[in-house]
């Protein structure tokens, strides 16, 4: 069961921080620790630092450190680009730098299991049967925490229906086998099968893992939810805390609720914004198609201003299979699955050529702050100058919801897709038949 939860229009900081002591106090009795010597903190990395996760690492371990307690910290990036110092103070502020540590995803994790074919064959309705083996970060598995507090942001999923819980293990501290192993499962099964589902596929896998192989940690979850507010700004609406899978239902419950926007007719233009100092590669920016996929009518458009935009891949491989492929329906990137050699060596790369596709239903404009007009045509995507995008689409001017043009041409502006899912109700009714259930 959820250990406490504080639900309101808007949740304020200082009662955040307020829930931030509670839990550590808690934890303690709840789950029997005598005394805190060391705590790991496993927050979300730099793209959902719009989420408040940062401040609210800090407040942790300021108020653990000062408790005298040894506390790091492990920013859960999956295979994201490790942050710079200066990426850590941006986020985590006062946190020293030498106990922020950086995730390797290749060759910093150890087995602790594997999920066998047949639960992964069951939990997909057959759609693959492939097992995952279970590599996770060595200092989480192998170092002796007496808690644990994962923090994060429960908003929709393109892999998970959700994100956070969980995720924070098995994708934010995973290793490359178990990456490509959930990512092309979930590729397999369908991005639009997932997303705004409490139990996914590979989220039912994932709880599966954690019950067989992480039983023993002594840990918590601290998990927000959020909401725009009247002035078109994101705020906490929702503050869940527990060790259990209770915890997770109860805050997906409330994002289900507050983050999805539904249209009784699909739209045919909409523009998303993605922020510079947080989205850095296609990689993560295409949460702008993840999250908007489900709404834009056949034929439409979307676009991508995303200033910040320097590259495909947060990986040089990965960058590599994206230019050479490019952005791929489902049918033909399972053709070439079955024999390019590259795409079978990274298939979380693979499925993310799946993820970041219309399947040629609609046109993907990009406005990228630095790559060029080639490069985004090279992979499949339309073009467009960002400094042009920024004048015409002024995100100073844009209201979030629809927007007439000067000239007429009717749009829907997106400030942060990354915090929510737009989708038509058709296509919400054909995904809630995939709903999982125990």
């Amino acid at each position: 069961m959820t250990w406490f939860r504080h639900e309101a229009r808007f949740v304020s900081r200082p009662q955040i921080e307020e829930m931030v002591q509670r839990t550590i106090d808690e934890a303690k009795e709840r789950l029997g620790i005598a005394e805190l010597k060391r705590v790991l903190l496993l927050p979300p990395d730099l793209t959902r630092a719009h989420s408040g996760s940062g401040w609210i690492t800090e407040k942790f371990y300021n108020l653990l450190d000062t408790a005298g307690v040894e506390v790091h910290v492990i920013p859960t990036l999956g295979q994201h680009v490790p942050h710079t110092p200066e990426d850590n103070r941006w986020m985590f502020g006062s946190i020293p730098e030498e106990r922020i540590h950086a995730h390797d995803w290749k060759n910093g994790v150890t087995n602790v299991g594997t999920v066998p074919a047949e639960v992964v064959k069951e939990k997909t309705g057959g759609a693959v049967d492939w097992e995952m083996p279970v590599d996770l970060n060595t200092m989480l598995v192998t170092e002796q925490w007496d808690l644990i507090i994962n923090v994060g942001h429960v908003v929709p999923h393109e892999v998970l229906g959700f994100a956070n819980h969980n995720k924070n293990y098995f994708i934010g501290l995973g290793g490359k086998r178990l990456l490509g192993a959930s990512h092309m499962a979930s590729a397999v099964y369908g991005i639009e099968n997932n997303l705004g589902n409490l139990l996914t596929p590979v989220r039912a896998c994932f709880n599966y893992a954690e019950e067989h192989f992480l039983g023993d940690l002594k840990d918590v979850y601290f998990q927000v939810v959020m909401d725009y507010d009247d002035e078109g700004n994101l705020a906490h609406t929702g503050v869940y805390v527990g060790d259990d899978l209770e915890t997770y239902y109860d805050a997906a419950r409330a994002s289900l609720a507050q983050n999805i926007t539904q249209f009784d007719e699909p739209v045919k233009k909409m523009v998303a914004v993605m922020q510079a100092d947080e989205f850095r590669a296609t990689w993560v920016a295409n949460k702008a198609v993840y999250r908007t996929r489900m709404a834009i009518a056949d034929g439409g458009e979307l676009l991508v201003i995303a200033p910040g935009v320097e590259r495909f891949g947060e990986q040089p491989e990965v960058d590599q299979l994206v230019r050479r492929y490019g952005y791929l329906s489902q049918a033909e990137v399972l053709e070439l699955y079955e024999t390019q050699e590259d795409m079978q060596d990274i298939p979380h790369g693979t499925a993310h050529l799946v993820h970041g596709s219309s399947e040629g239903r609609f046109t993907i404009t990009y406005a990228p702050g630095h790559l060029t007009k080639e490069e985004i045509e090279s992979v499949g995507y339309q073009y467009m100058d960002v400094a042009e995008a920024q004048k015409r689409y002024d995100p100073a001017v844009m209201k979030d919801g629809w927007n007439t043009m000067p000239d007429g041409e009717e749009v829907f502006y997106i400030s942060t897709p990354s915090a929510g899912l737009w989708a038509t109700k058709d296509k919400l009714d054909q995904r809630a038949g995939h709903e999982q259930h125990g």
